[in-house]
């Protein structure tokens, strides 16, 4: 583990400096244009073209060496934000550069975050692949929530260029520890052998595997509902505080929401999260759902605070099973392929999500608890009327999807019989032939007995 602890490690410093400029150059973008749609749509190419891009990345990760992608991706992000720190000092940065850019490193972070989470079973025992997931993700919780809460700050003490330097010495940093690490190549496996070809058949075969294996088509599905659920909150949150309360009130409750993650993070790189699978899907899916409910309930920022605080923390534990369940049950040599194309997905329903929650809100939602709505004497009597109110039934109502979501999770053979998550304790006895094996013999194993097109669950 001491290998994957400093590439967390170095990690943190990438996603801390990642944090202050995506800030920076978002504000930026705003304070020169004044346009809220220009701001909106920094955020989107911060997120699309990794999304788009990412059955590509999955191939080229299971091509080529993950530590030399990882290191590729740090440079070419190093010299892109130099090159927008250059720009801005001799007065010639335009609105569109910040939009190339961000592009260019949406596309970078894919790279690196699908070659960490497809080098995680290679870096860290079976066993220990829990608590590794958790390591990663409290890198990147710590990095997002100090680096967005300090952002604002450095952007005034040391101007964007600043920022943007500080960001190319953290990449710089992040290079010097990869060159410190080994990542073995993955073993061969007997399907990722039979996926050979061009890169086209290589990106396709992801979504084959995928579909052609119960388990990771049904888990794809659920982490779909979790990623809408997850838009529509994330969309709606802003607004509906400052409905009714201040921008400081605000600033609390995003607060709450990285404490959550860090939280949430913490105790899986401690815990390495519960023993049974589908408990930390639809266990937690459920609270998850609760939580949706609760801050929508009244308009009040304490009752927020704490729904925020508890949907983060909730999300992050699914988050991390699910990386957990993909790493153990998909041979070495097709997960980058494989996370490629549950990236995808899960980008585009997030963006989807953003897209609709907006439109869903001011046009049907927000009409009916108007003081004089349609449902002003029903529902308004017991979440209230007035501005912001419609927004929050349309949270409470992604909530109760989330609540059957968890319900049809558990009902599925296919996530309810996962295996329960390898201790690394010896059995003793008969037993002994189902202790935890290294993923050279696991894939082995699942050669022998799971031929590549296999459904799982059948």
């Amino acid at each position: 583990m001491r290998r994957f602890i400093a590439l967390a490690a170095g990690l943190l410093m990438s996603v801390l400096g990642s944090a202050f400029t995506g800030l920076a150059m978002g504000v930026w973008v705003f304070q020169h244009t004044g346009s809220a749609t220009q701001y909106g749509i920094t955020l989107l190419i911060s997120m699309l073209p990794g999304a788009i891009a990412a059955p590509v990345v999955g191939a080229l990760v299971d091509r080529w060496n993950r530590r030399v992608i990882l290191m590729v991706s740090e440079a070419v992000s190093a010299v892109t934000v130099l090159g927008l720190a250059l720009l801005f000092q001799s007065a010639a940065l335009r609105p569109w550069h910040i939009f190339v850019v961000v592009g260019i490193l949406s596309l970078m972070r894919s790279a690196q975050m699908t070659a960490l989470s497809s080098a995680v079973v290679l870096l860290a025992p079976r066993e220990q692949v829990g608590r590794a997931n958790g390591l990663v993700m409290l890198a990147q919780s710590v990095g997002n929530t100090v680096g967005f809460a300090a952002g604002g700050v450095l952007l005034l003490a040391i101007r964007l260029d600043g920022v943007l330097f500080v960001d190319f010495a953290t990449f710089l940093v992040n290079i010097a520890i990869l060159l410190f690490i080994r990542i073995p190549a993955p073993p061969r496996s007997e399907a990722g052998s039979a996926a050979g070809g061009g890169l086209l058949a290589e990106i396709q075969i992801g979504w084959r595997v995928v579909r052609t294996r119960r388990v990771l088509l049904t888990l794809l599905l659920f982490s779909a509902a979790l990623n809408v659920s997850l838009g529509y909150a994330d969309a709606m949150l802003t607004p509906l505080v400052l409905s009714f309360a201040s921008a400081a009130a605000l600033g609390v409750v995003v607060a709450a929401m990285g404490v959550g993650a860090v939280l949430g993070s913490t105790s899986l790189a401690i815990w390495g999260g519960p023993r049974r699978r589908i408990t930390g899907l639809a266990g937690f899916a459920l609270p998850l759902g609760l939580f949706l409910c609760l801050g929508a309930l009244r308009p009040n920022v304490a009752l927020i605070v704490v729904a925020v605080l508890g949907f983060t923390f909730c999300f992050t534990i699914i988050n991390g099973t699910n990386r957990s369940i993909l790493q153990l049950e998909v041979e070495p040599d097709l997960q980058g392929r494989v996370f490629g194309t549950y990236n995808m997905a899960g980008g585009a329903v997030l963006a989807l999500s953003y897209l609709l929650a907006g439109p869903l809100a001011d046009r049907y939602f927000e009409p009916l608890l108007r003081v004089d709505g349609p449902l002003a004497n029903s529902v308004g009597s017991v979440i209230g009327t007035g501005p912001g109110r419609g927004m929050a039934l349309l949270v409470m109502v992604i909530g109760l999807v989330m609540l059957l979501t968890a319900a049809a999770a558990y009902l599925q053979p296919s996530l309810r019989d996962l295996p329960d998550k390898p201790t690394g304790k010896r059995p003793e006895g008969p037993a002994a032939a189902t202790e935890p094996r290294s993923p050279e013999a696991e894939v082995r194993v699942r050669e022998h007995v799971q031929p590549a097109g296999h459904v799982v669950g059948e």
